[in-house]
């Protein structure tokens, strides 16, 4: 069923983001950031000449003004990010032994002719630059997506063209993060995130589309799908929880670039733990880029680590009663009076409880025999998977609701107590 999309920001850019600008002077301290043209506010009033170097007296300055021009499309980055700088980015990622090796090594050579040609426009460079210097995680993040999304597309026979939007695609998903405050974003952040940090994060990939879309002239397929790369098929996803045929091949193509460098920054990073994560719970990704995944991953050796297997039982038990008893939650909540913001809650959680109960059933975890000998990893990566979407269905409901009266507040509560009481038993 279709589910109507969170409110997200819209902006124009006509004030300074303070997150944005707090990240681009922290990166002035080692970097030569300077105003490209004079910046103006909307009465006319120069606050800042060009050629002068950014400080903290601009930021006092752009306190609340709106902005003539917008403030990105005013700064440069005189020794920011080059195409050497990828370059060099690039072969140290190919270089080393990241468990991304078996899917980029193949594609090397091609990589490293495509990324010196990406074209950088002048505020992608400047908030490339400030992320380096200040996010160094981001950044590295971001080479990493622009690596996975290229070494796919080859693989998957891409042209010219299609490698290096895809390449871009990896690289600039992420700007909307400088947008939000630091703490919250995801590069840095385990897998498991608080309903604040879940609030302030699950914006930044429409931040990121309208600062394409806005201040660059890349490619409008470009902007929607770094818009896109939160989102799943069967409408599991964020922003918009957009469905199949909503969404771009390029943005698919993100989505699984994006879940699976997720695997990469938790525990145990390997291609087969981001194979199961890819596919536990089906239709929620392109089957076409998640089987590429699934392909380099046969060349790895199998999982060796993981529950013992009378333990995984007791856990996999506890999965399944906390699944029940969450589900039967949700309809009798679902069965009362109430706004149509909490029913759209309700329903969400509903859809999200049943796509986890279609893995559970997928995956054959209701049978026993399966968890025998060498099967034991893979149920308990399948296991932990399962366990971590069941973690996220509490704040996703809160996200939709939004504000609500009192009397349904509390209801949506029982609801969160009914799943934090299921992730208290995985």
């Amino acid at each position: 069923m279709p589910f109507a999309a969170p409110s997200t920001p819209t902006t124009t850019f006509s004030t300074a983001n303070p997150h944005a600008l707090a990240t681009i002077l922290e990166a002035s301290q080692t970097k030569s950031i300077i105003a490209c043209r004079d910046i103006f506010d909307l009465q006319g009033i120069k606050l800042w000449a060009r050629d002068q170097p950014v400080s903290a007296a601009l930021q006092r300055k752009l306190m609340d003004r709106k902005l003539r021009n917008p403030l990105e499309t005013c700064l440069m980055a005189e020794d920011g990010v080059t195409t050497q700088t990828l370059l060099d980015a690039t072969w140290q990622l190919l270089s080393s032994s990241s468990p991304l090796s078996p899917l980029l090594r193949a594609a090397a050579p091609r990589l490293m002719q495509e990324v010196a040609h990406l074209p950088l426009h002048p505020v992608a460079q400047l908030l490339l630059t400030a992320g380096q210097a200040s996010r160094p995680a981001s950044f590295e993040h971001a080479i990493q997506a622009m690596a996975l999304a290229g070494a796919l597309m080859i693989d998957n026979g891409g042209g010219t063209a299609d490698v290096r939007i895809a390449m871009l695609g990896g690289l600039l998903h992420d700007l909307g993060e400088m947008y939000i405050d630091p703490s919250f974003g995801e590069a840095d952040a385990g897998r498991t995130l608080d309903f604040v940090s879940y609030q302030q994060l699950v914006v930044h990939p429409h931040v990121g589309k309208l600062l394409l879309s806005q201040l660059t002239n890349y490619p409008a397929t470009l902007a929607r799908a770094v818009g896109e790369h939160h989102e799943r098929l069967d409408g599991s996803g964020y922003p918009h929880a957009a469905r199949r045929d909503a969404l771009s091949p390029l943005g698919r193509l993100l989505a699984v670039v994006e879940a699976t460098l997720a695997v990469m920054r938790g525990e145990q990073p390997c291609l087969v733990r981001a194979s199961v994560a890819l596919r536990v719970v089906p239709g929620e990704f392109d089957l076409g880029w998640a089987g590429r995944i699934a392909s380099a991953a046969q060349s790895e050796p199998p999982l060796f680590e993981g529950h013992a297997p009378e333990t995984l039982k007791q856990r996999l038990a506890q999965l399944d009663s906390g699944l029940q008893a969450a589900q039967a939650c949700t309809e009798a909540l679902a069965g009362g009076a109430g706004t149509p913001a909490l029913q759209d809650a309700l329903a969400l959680a509903a859809h999200l409880l049943e796509r986890l109960r279609v893995g559970w059933t997928a995956s054959g975890l209701w049978c026993g025999d399966a968890i025998a000998g060498q099967d034991v990893p893979e149920v308990d990566a399948v296991e932990r998977e399962l366990s971590f979407r069941l973690r996220a269905i509490e704040r996703a409901a809160r996200l939709r609701a939004g504000e609500l009266p009192e009397a349904d507040a509390q209801r949506l509560a029982l609801l969160g107590d009914s799943l934090r009481s299921a992730m208290t038993a995985t």
